[in-house]
């Protein structure tokens, strides 16, 4: 089930990357898929078109009603525009916690 968890967590990621036409024929520069274990997991991935992802995730409260999975990571992208959004975050028992200089933030 947390390998599931894991799982999804890099295919949700990987999809939500902005797409464009060009991005059909990018290559992958590095890939390091590390640390994956029952409690925890870390990866890296950069590809030709600018793309850059980072995360790790560790399980916390191992054992208890309140057990889950805490990710910290960041991407980056090229937009159409050509300028480079990066974006950090935070996914815990708070919810999904992005921060990036593009990204509206409350007043």
């Amino acid at each position: 089930m947390k390998s599931f968890i894991v799982f999804a967590l890099i295919v949700a990621a990987v999809a939500a990357a902005p797409q464009r036409s060009a991005d059909a024929d990018a290559q992958i520069l590095r890939s390091d898929l590390s640390n994956i274990g029952v409690d925890s997991y870390q990866y890296v991935v950069e590809t030709s078109n600018g793309i850059k992802q980072e995360e790790q995730g560790q399980l916390q409260n191992v054992g208890t009603d309140n057990e889950a999975i805490q990710v910290r990571g960041q991407f980056s992208y090229v937009g159409q525009d050509g300028v480079t959004y990066s974006v950090t975050y935070v996914a815990d028992e708070n919810g999904f916690q992005p921060q990036g200089a593009h990204i509206p933030q409350p007043a």
